[in-house]
């Protein structure tokens, strides 16, 4: 314990390289790989944290294990998420840090106690991951969960310093939001490309056949879209089948 905590500094230094690195992985690498890379180094800079998960709220609410660096250690994960109720439960849904012995809480989480006390876990940490609102209420999207065989094996010291890779961790969610918000637009911008270009060539199909203008044509197609509920682009792509045929 005493050599655990002889250079808090030198700690602190590796902290601080860790979280550079990962900043810079946050906006290139997918949500994944960077929660990956956030449970190794805080099990790298905890001496007496033997495995690491991060938990994950996904938008229906529903907790699921993002990143683990021993997938021996998930199912401790699991049974909490299934039960409800367990550290990694607390973190991510009370928004406060969770630290003790492996059996303190034994009456409150049964299904946790048994399965920590299976795979030979002693000591456990939880801490949320918290994004910062604007005008709402903060968001909880996870929880970064440290595992030790080694009885008392956190401190205060080391609640500090994993709140510290929460940091990184909020900055991979936000990327990792902003990128599929990005790729969300990309294909309705490529669908309503693909639309108006079915929606052109159903019109000059209409005109050839008809010599109507293209006024005109457009006019059949709304009117058909309406008479059969049917959006504008399903019309089109309809006609343009039908002639294929």
């Amino acid at each position: 314990m005493t050599e655990r905590r002889a250079d808090p500094l030198a700690r602190l230094d590796h902290v601080a390289q860790a979280l550079d690195d990962l900043r810079g992985q946050a906006a290139e690498q997918p949500l994944e790989v960077v929660a990956k890379g956030i449970a190794d180094n805080a099990v790298a800079t905890l001496p007496e944290a033997d495995a690491a998960t991060i938990t994950a709220v996904a938008e229906d609410g529903h907790l699921y294990t993002l990143a683990a660096t021993d997938e021996g250690i998930v199912d401790i994960d699991e049974c909490q998420y299934r039960t409800r109720r367990g550290p990694c439960v607390e973190a991510a849904t009370r928004r406060h840090p969770v630290r003790a012995v492996v059996g303190e809480h034994e009456q409150e989480w049964p299904e946790f106690t048994a399965a920590a006390k299976a795979a030979g876990i002693n000591t456990y940490l939880s801490v949320p991951l918290v994004l910062p609102g604007d005008d709402e209420e903060d968001e909880v999207v996870g929880g970064l969960d440290m595992y030790s065989l080694t009885a008392q094996a956190f401190d205060d010291y080391d609640e500090h310093v994993m709140r510290l890779f929460t940091t990184a961790a909020c900055d991979a969610f936000i990327n990792a939001r902003r990128w599929a918000a990005t790729n969300r637009k990309i294909g309705q911008l490529e669908a309503a490309l693909t639309s108006r270009a079915e929606i052109d060539q159903a019109k000059g199909v209409l005109m050839a056949i008809h010599g109507c203008t293209a006024e005109e044509a457009f006019t059949r197609l709304v009117e058909e879209s309406q008479r059969t509920n049917t959006k504008l682009a399903a019309v089109a792509r309809a006609l343009i089948e039908s002639l294929r045929r």
